[in-house]
């Protein structure tokens, strides 16, 4: 596979302000607001191409919000930094770029460098950690390994913006203490460390100023203070205004091709109260981003697109994915080394979650795979007729559209449904095959004209009880073999867009299918669209969102699902089976209900009667092993109670292998926790997601997660950031102060495994200042991979963007800081060593 990509960037400030000088001020401001969801417009006059962004977290989805073609799955950022490893996230850089080239995009959104402020947040699954230096360095790397190939990065969301309740209007309110040192600290470390060539502002406001129109930060810290030239783009519909976005230093509006600018910027600038020249400035921040992306020059300087790519599925990737999900797992507990599981007898795997294993979030992140493995399906592949698998409790709280195996399309057969388009006049505008079971309208569509009716077909796979449904907003009738079973209206619940499309409304009926002529039933949904006129949002303004939610946009499936069993039936067969075996492997999880964009979660404990599986199958069974199948933080009472833990994340296409690799040994799980685990609902330094009327208050101010319960702001963790096992046994020798770089000391640590397995460590250093009001927090970290009953040594440097402090008096930086203790941990439970510092370094 061979591939040209982007060129140097050779073109100065002036020379770029040369080519905007060419353009009339419409065309200018044409060029700042998108073209369609996911493209911007090109103008040949100057030698500019159109270029495709795509989200970009878990996968390069393309243009396509839903369907489109099969993309890699990776998994989720969560799993991907509990390796602490900034060579993996390199890799990972690189792999997404690969995956961009195939489809042609210039930009791929991500990584999400916001922090996990409050373990409710819905969104923290596609972004790296609670702390600020492990998410800064690994976003760092993530964008030397993707633009090191010609594709832009986009760090995201800037910023304050950790929960999901109310987005679009909440205001953050945020010390600017807190904002320095923690909130902005991992986009500046990846905008000095890797040169990120783009940025997304928020949705949310920050301290009463919308993020789209923060001059405060925008202009005078990112733009000003950092001397960042990249492109500041706005989330997808986040523009709430014309001049002050302007004049707030955005760059971009998105999505287009319509939005607050236009006509309106235009005739801004003719009335005196933006300047021609702003946006000048903004168009060549544009023309930077397409020279660095190869979408700006003559056509041979443009970047050339591979002729060969590697597939989503090729062998190579799936090896790769299949690795990097691995090395994210996290052994919490292993009492008598009942992991890896190698030589064990009989297995039964247990859980819902193991025979339909959750591999992605909801919302932005979410891809179209090629294949998602489960869990059963990779132990069976290994294990053979050694492992029984049993179902377990229902774990989702509202019914989700289809899987495409399910149901076929009645016209071709293929897995999936028929999906048909019908304008005003009941025209039939498209028919065409969807591998997947839901649609999106009024987002990505290139229909002729506007969508009023959508109609889903499809023939079930297995006649029987079954749960039949739609989702989505509208009105609907359902039909079974002709017969209608059901007939509703449907309102997305809140003032979010994003809930249209990542948490649409769900109706469901328990009937009964029967095959026909060998053939399966034929359910038939119709929608009609329902549109409204734009209603004030809950700020009290009618602004680009009013439009949006009153247009009828969003998610449209059908739901086929098997009617669920008794919980009383079903953990009396866990019981049993557990028994049975020599091994029993219970696996629990969330659901992308919890773990999603646009809606937060209001409690840590795991939904549905699993708890209770667990509780049960651990009485029953030899030895019991639990795989959580989550990327964030949840409560588990029957901890004692079980043999082991592994946390394996939302693992990605290639999970079900992976978790079979982790729990037989054939690779080593040695991630380590990229969060605090709090002990109980409530009991962590801040919790809150929900606004008090549109204001959320960050009380914690810097001591987020871990630096607040060290600091006894909450009962201690029942996990601690760092904390893991992996398959090693340690003991630390000697630790010392060693000269760093930039002022900042490095410290000299010696390692011994004293296991069987070779293993990998990962030894964290901790400053713990000598004042009251300055936080623990983690200062370096350094990986190293040690054999079984060996020793390593390793070199930590500590960041000194990490002994800064900010003196809100001064609006500056103050003396940095000198007198507390260095900690060399595997994490704050587990403190090994304790080096003082003299009051002066």
């Amino acid at each position: 596979m061979t591939t040209t990509p982007a060129p140097v960037p050779v073109r100065s400030h002036a020379e770029l302000l040369e080519l905007v000088s060419r353009l009339d001020l419409a065309t200018k401001v044409r060029l700042l607001t998108g073209a369609t969801s996911f493209t911007l417009h090109g103008e040949e006059s100057i030698g500019l191409a159109p270029m495709a962004f795509s989200d970009g977290p878990t996968g390069v989805r393309g243009l396509k919000f839903t369907g489109g073609d099969h993309v890699a799955l990776f998994p989720s950022a969560t799993v991907l930094a509990s390796a602490w490893s900034e060579e993996t996230a390199h890799e990972v850089g690189e792999m997404l770029a690969e995956e961009a080239e195939r489809q042609q995009i210039h930009v791929v959104l991500g990584p999400t460098i916001n922090l996990h402020r409050t373990p409710l947040g819905g969104r923290l699954f596609e972004a790296y950690s609670e702390d600020p230096l492990l998410t800064g360095r690994l976003a760092a790397a993530y964008v030397r390994g993707m633009q090191g190939r010609g594709i832009g990065a986009c760090l995201k969301h800037l910023v304050a913006n950790e929960s999901e309740t109310l987005r679009n209007y909440m205001n953050s309110v945020v010390s600017e203490t807190a904002l320095r040192e923690v909130y902005l600290l991992p986009f500046e470390i990846a905008v000095q460390d890797a040169g990120a060539w783009s940025i997304m502002a928020a949705y949310n406001d920050v301290n009463g100023v919308p993020a789209t129109e923060q001059d405060h930060v925008n202009n005078g810290v990112v733009k000003g203070e950092w001397g960042w030239d990249g492109l500041l783009m706005s989330d997808w519909f986040a523009t709430k205004t014309s001049a002050p976005a302007a004049l707030g230093g955005l760059d971009l509006v998105m999505p287009g091709p319509d939005g607050p600018w236009g006509e309106a910027l235009v005739a801004d600038v003719e009335s005196g109260a933006v300047a021609e020249s702003v946006v000048d400035e903004h168009v060549v921040r544009l023309l930077r981003l397409a020279e660095r992306v190869g979408a700006l020059g003559s056509e041979d300087q443009r970047r050339t697109w591979p002729a060969e790519s590697l597939a989503p599925d090729a062998p190579a990737r799936r090896e790769q994915l299949r690795r990097l999900a691995t090395d994210g797992m996290v052994v919490l507990r292993n009492e008598g080394g009942v992991l890896p599981l190698a030589g064990t007898g009989r297995v039964a795997l247990i859980g819902r979650h193991g025979v339909d294993t959750i591999c992605m979030g909801g919302g932005s992140a979410t891809v179209n795979p090629p294949y998602q493995v489960s869990i059963a399906d990779g132990l069976r592949e290994a294990l053979g007729d050694r492992l029984t698998v049993v179902d377990g409790v229902e774990v989702r709280e509202r019914a989700v559209a289809a899987e495409p195996s399910a149901i076929t399309d009645p016209e071709t057969g293929e897995p999936g449904l028929r999906v048909a388009y019908l304008d005003a006049d009941g025209v039939v505008m498209s028919s065409e095959h969807s591998s997947v079971s839901s649609v999106v309208t009024g987002w990505d569509d290139v229909l002729p004209r506007p969508t009023e009716q959508v109609v889903l077909t499809a023939r079930l796979t297995q006649p029987g009880p079954v749960r039949l449904g739609v989702v989505g907003g509208g009105r609907w009738t359902v039909d079974l073999d002709g017969e209608q079973v059901g007939a509703t209206e449907l309102v997305a619940e809140g003032s979010d867009p994003g809930e249209s499309m990542l948490k649409p409304p769900v109706w469901t009926v328990d009937t009964h299918s029967t095959a026909t002529d060998g053939r399966g039933a034929l359910v038939t949904a119709t929608l009609t669209v329902v549109r409204s006129e734009p209603q004030p949002g809950p700020d009290g303004k009618l602004s680009t969102l009013s439009h949006v939610i009153a247009s009828g946009m969003g998610m449209k499936g059908l739901v086929v699902s098997p009617v669920p069993a008794p919980a009383e039936q079903v953990l009396a067969a866990a019981s049993t089976t557990a028994a049975d075996a020599d091994v029993a492997v219970v696996v629990v999880g969330l659901t992308e209900e919890q773990e999603t964009e646009a809606t937060d979660k209001s409690t840590l404990a795991l939904p549905g009667e699993q708890d209770a599986m667990v509780s049960a199958v651990a009485a029953a069974a030899k030895r019991t092993v639990v795989v959580v199948n989550a990327s964030t933080p949840v409560l588990m009472p029957w901890f004692d109670e079980v043999d082991a833990v592994l946390v394996v994340g939302l693992p990605g296409q290639e999970g079900g292998h992976a978790v079979a690799d982790a729990l037989l040994g054939v690779r080593e799980p040695a991630g380590r926790l990229v969060t605090s685990w709090p002990s109980a609902d409530g009991a962590a330094p801040a919790w809150d997601v929900v606004p008090d009327g549109l204001t959320l208050e960050y009380r914690d101010g810097t001591f987020i997660g871990y630096r607040g319960f060290a600091a006894g702001r909450a009962a201690a963790p029942a996990h601690w950031l760092g904390a893991g096992d992996g398959y090693g046994a340690w003991t630390y020798g000697s630790a010392r102060l060693v000269e760093g770089d930039a002022g900042a000391p490095a410290v000299e640590v010696t390692v011994a495994n004293t296991s069987d397995h070779d293993s990998r460590e990962v030894v964290q250093v901790y400053l713990r200042p000598d004042e009251d009001d300055q936080p623990v927090r983690l200062v370096g970290f350094a990986p190293v991979r040690v054999p079984a009953g060996g020793e390593g040594t390793v070199t930590v440097a500590t960041d000194s963007r990490l002994w800064r402090r900010w003196d809100e008096a001064a609006d500056a930086w103050g003396a940095p800081l000198s007198a507390g203790t260095l900690l060399v941990a595997r994490g704050l439970g587990d403190v090994r060593a304790e080096l003082p510092l003299a009051p002066s370094r």
